[in-house]
């Protein structure tokens, strides 16, 4: 028997790299951003932190922060190339309690005050750092906290 056919008749490997999934799963645009978003423990295995060339298996739990959002996904199928993003939907099932993380986190996002309206007058103009300046008393204590005298009394 050739090693042709012995290499035909040896069944595939039943997990692939996680690295190599997240990348054709389209959570990371490159396999060297999902290895850097792994190093950083920010990708963990069905609860436990994971290393790049760690196997996932379909029916493995990933849970994954892309930005400020986690998700928990169940491994559906694996998949060696990055397909289209429909095909690549096809490969998890995101949890339910995930999603409704998700849709809490955009919500609160969305309803929260924008950082620049608090800001009512934006920066104080020169007479109005005057007027401050004023009301603490003058020049703001600086000759009573600094001296440039070479007095030593």
């Amino acid at each position: 028997m050739s090693s042709r056919t012995e290499r035909a008749t040896t069944p595939a490997p039943e997990g692939m790299r996680l690295d190599k999934w997240l990348w054709a799963a389209r959570f990371y645009k490159t396999r060297a951003l999902a290895v850097e978003q792994i190093d950083r423990g920010r990708v963990q295995v069905n609860g436990a932190d994971a290393k790049p060339s760690r196997e996932v298996r379909p029916g493995d739990t990933v849970r994954l922060r892309q930005g400020r959002d986690e998700r928990a996904v169940v491994v559906r199928a694996l998949s060696s190339q990055r397909g289209p993003a429909p095909v690549a939907q096809q490969l998890y099932d995101e949890t339910p309690d995930s999603v409704a993380a998700r849709a809490h986190a955009a919500e609160a996002r969305r309803l929260a005050p924008e950082p620049a309206l608090a800001i009512a007058h934006g920066r104080p103009t020169k007479r109005d750092r005057r007027a401050i300046e004023q009301g603490r008393g003058g020049d703001s204590g600086w000759g009573e906290r600094w001296s440039a005298s070479l007095d030593d009394e």
